[in-house]
């Protein structure tokens, strides 16, 4: 098993979902993806979830990598995470270091300057999951999917997405208006493990579903 610091990443999203406050209407919103989740798995249909930004540089990365965590700590089976976005951009530096921090591993599987191809090791991950900036529609991206916007735009600008078994809109607030300023860890810190612990409401409730 790849050596990371499993401690660390398990009281984080552990933390995460202990001190989660949700809105009703978030928590119907959580509680009908992992319904629809769920009835899928119930007809014994692989699972996909696509996260879609606009850039896929930051919440749709965190939610990729948090929505796999959930799925392995849970132990369920036939789901698999995926992200993507109306642009190609980068995964953002922020971002990968906001989850360095918290014990995942990244290392370069294909270097380049505009946009590194990471795999992303965890303990609980049986295979790395592979990261970089890339459309909705990108090839590594299995289909057909369930669609969950995590920003505004990107459900604007998508009206129509091809494949798509289901389509959710869960929004994040975008930590990128912290970049560059004293508190930017601290905001990504937070958009992490707010996305961490709606991820893991997510998926308990998937488990606790399906048996």
């Amino acid at each position: 098993m790849f050596n990371t610091n499993s401690i660390k990443t398990s009281n984080f999203f552990k933390t995460a979902l202990n001190e989660l406050e949700l809105t009703a209407m978030r928590k119907t919103l959580l509680t009908s993806i992992a319904t629809f989740i769920a009835d899928e798995l119930k007809e014994k249909r692989t699972v996909n979830l696509n996260f879609i930004c606009t850039h896929n540089s930051r919440r749709s990365q965190l939610s990729q990598v948090w929505a796999q965590y959930a799925i392995e700590y849970y132990k369920l089976s036939n789901i698999h995470s995926f992200s993507g976005g109306t642009e190609e951009t980068a995964f953002f530096s922020n971002t990968v270091k906001t989850l360095q921090e918290v014990g995942f591993e990244f290392h370069v599987q294909k270097f380049s300057h505009q946009n590194p191809v990471y795999e992303i090791h965890a303990d609980l991950f049986k295979a790395p999951l592979i990261g970089f900036s890339k459309l909705y529609d990108h090839t590594i991206n299995q289909k057909p999917f369930i669609a969950i916007t995590t920003c505004n735009n990107a459900d604007e600008n998508c009206p129509f997405i091809p494949d798509t078994v289901k389509r959710f809109h869960l929004p994040f607030v975008d930590p990128k208006a912290s970049d560059n300023e004293p508190n930017t860890m601290e905001v990504y810190k937070n958009t992490s493990k707010t996305i961490a612990g709606e991820l893991s409401f997510v998926f308990k409730t998937v488990k606790t579903l399906v048996g």
